[in-house]
């Protein structure tokens, strides 16, 4: 029998590895992780995508809708984007930010493993840095297939491996919270090879499909400035909050001595890839 100890823990494990956000993170999620850790990316993943005028789009996991919003512009006029997230406080921070007058987007709240659409309703399914965290990918890969219509495709990423950048959050959530304070980050970067990513979409019947590497530098403000801020909008922000301003030194500490090789006259530029893959219903 689970004591509640136990299930507790497991709660609160399966909240980290699975990017479910409390508070006010998805706040922060908007202004600190879109702009630099997420938002560089979109323009690459909607050119592979290949959207066009007049299509029909839903981004799954949406978070606060990045994705969405370029993807609104790119199949407008005619054209409609969905953006579907578990995460209700992500949707809410989604339905505050402004949009053209001329552009909507139907922000819905639902579970990747179990579409609220019907069978054909889309012309392109995206998904930017979600299949990671789902606890069922081959489940919520079907669904993706079973919601596009018979000539539909698919595009989605995901990180290649950590930068140094990341590495050295992991080393210092690891060293001075808990192993369970790093699994978030250890579960961003768990489906960084190329060959599981496509066999993933092949085996859910997606066909044609090509996995292909973006890379680019990203660039960060230094550690005392960003570290402590990018940690308050993700899963482990509510730990760091909680574990006392010594640790929170030390956490900043060791980035800025991990990091000093990446140090420019902005702050820490970093090398990063994601794998993006396409396919066909």
């Amino acid at each position: 029998m689970t004591t509640p100890d136990r299930a507790e823990s497991s709660s609160e494990a399966q909240r980290l590895t699975q990017f479910q956000l409390q508070g006010d993170a998805a706040e922060q999620y908007e202004r600190w992780v879109v702009p630099f850790v997420i938002g560089p990316w979109v323009p690459a993943l909607l050119d592979l995508a290949e959207l066009r005028a007049g299509e029909r789009v839903v981004d799954v996991a949406c978070g606060t809708g990045v994705v969405s919003r370029l993807a609104a512009r790119r199949v407008a006029p005619r054209g409609t984007v969905t953006g579907l997230d578990l995460n209700e406080g992500m949707l809410a921070v989604a339905m505050r930010l402004p949009l053209p007058p001329d552009l909507t987007i139907d922000w819905r709240q639902g579970s990747a493993l179990a579409l609220p659409f019907a069978d054909g309703t889309f012309d392109v399914v995206l998904c930017q840095q979600g299949l990671q965290f789902f606890p069922d990918r081959l489940k919520a890969l079907a669904e993706m297939h079973r919601v596009l219509k018979p000539v539909g495709r698919v595009a989605l990423s995901a990180w290649t491996g950590p930068s140094p950048y990341f590495t050295a959050q992991r080393e210092g959530l690891a060293r001075y919270l808990s192993a369970e304070a790093a699994s978030t980050s250890a579960a961003a970067f768990s489906l960084g090879d190329a060959e599981e990513f496509r066999g993933l979409l092949e085996g859910a019947g997606f066909r044609d499909v090509v996995v292909q590497p973006v890379r680019m530098t990203l660039r960060f403000p230094p550690p005392e400035e960003f570290l402590l801020r990018h940690l308050s909008a993700l899963p482990v922000a509510a730990l760091v909050a909680a574990a006392g301003e010594d640790t929170r030194r030390a956490l900043v500490a060791h980035m800025k001595d991990a990091t000093h090789a990446y140090v420019d006259g902005y702050g820490v530029a970093v090398p990063q890839e994601v794998n993006v893959a396409t396919g066909r219903v």
